[in-house]
């Protein structure tokens, strides 16, 4: 998985052949979720409302950076690790 960033058990990424809206995926324990960069809306899958809350706090302090390894990955070139909510 081209993971960019790891904190409390979460797990964010971004896939190189993903298609439609930019977009992230976080991954904690089982539960699975996609969240589009632009407005941080959920498109897909679902997390515990705790752990959304985290992940969308730490979306919002990297959208930038989310936007360019959207674009990195499109390019197909290697993503940039960002920095975990602390």
């Amino acid at each position: 998985m081209p993971e960019i960033s790891r904190f409390f058990g979460i797990v964010v990424a971004i896939y190189w052949k993903e298609h439609g809206v930019p977009h992230f995926h976080a991954k904690y324990g089982e539960e699975r979720v996609s969240f589009s960069i632009a407005d941080l809306r959920r498109l897909e899958g679902n997390l515990s409302p705790r752990v959304t809350g985290l992940v969308l706090e730490w979306a919002m302090l990297h959208k930038d950076e989310l936007m360019q390894n959207w674009q990195l990955a499109k390019a197909g070139k290697p993503l940039v690790p960002i920095a975990p909510l602390n």
